[in-house]
């Protein structure tokens, strides 16, 4: 999605949290993207969040220390909400399940709520956020939705000897979708693109 995204010419806000900062590099190079051009320009940039998970304090020029929210929300408050206007900006998160490894599931799922969610819409972003499924309450799962423009399921199909990735729009606001399941192809690079 990030590097499909800078192709045509938008700005990425990659959160990392599932994975290094240097992985998430490593996995746009592998898909063609000059990472280090786009960095220094200012059309790229990670927020680390990876780091925090393992209690160290990352060397990234954006990161958190600490996953708590009543942290993050001082952190999000002074760096995001504050921002201006970016309608080309994607901000992807890979990962919020994260949060509820460091915090109660209300608190992380408020924080999301009051914060997260908000500050995407006061400066005009497109926000992309990653939750586990099948690990949080059903509340969890109703809170964010309702919170949310549009719901993208993936899942791994798996019959006889056979597996498939697939993807489909559970809900989107204000839009005509196709509620069908969608094979997913996954390219030696990890490039993922709809099979037709």
């Amino acid at each position: 999605m990030a590097a499909g995204w800078l192709r045509t010419g938008g700005s990425v806000a990659y959160n990392a949290s599932a994975q290094s900062p240097d992985k998430v590099r490593s996995q746009l190079i592998a898909h063609g993207i000059q990472v280090g051009e786009l960095e220094k320009s200012g059309k790229f940039s990670i927020i680390d969040f990876y780091t925090a998970t393992l209690g160290q304090k990352s060397k990234e020029k954006n990161a958190v220390a600490s996953l708590k929210v009543a942290d993050m929300s001082i952190f999000v408050a002074k760096n995001i909400m504050q921002g201006a206007q970016a309608p080309d900006l994607l901000r992807l998160t890979d990962d919020h399940s994260v949060l509820s490894r460091f915090n109660e599931e209300k608190m992380w799922v408020e924080y999301l709520l009051t914060r997260s969610v908000p500050s995407v819409s006061m400066t005009s972003q497109i926000g992309v956020r990653a939750v586990m499924k099948n690990v949080h309450s059903d509340w969890v799962y109703k809170k964010l939705e309702g919170a949310h423009d549009g719901i993208l399921e993936f899942n791994l199909e798996e019959v006889g000897n056979t597996s498939k990735d697939v993807l489909r729009i559970k809900t989107m606001r204000n839009a005509i979708f196709d509620r069908q399941w969608h094979e997913l192809k996954i390219s030696d690079n990890f490039e993922v693109t709809l099979q037709k």
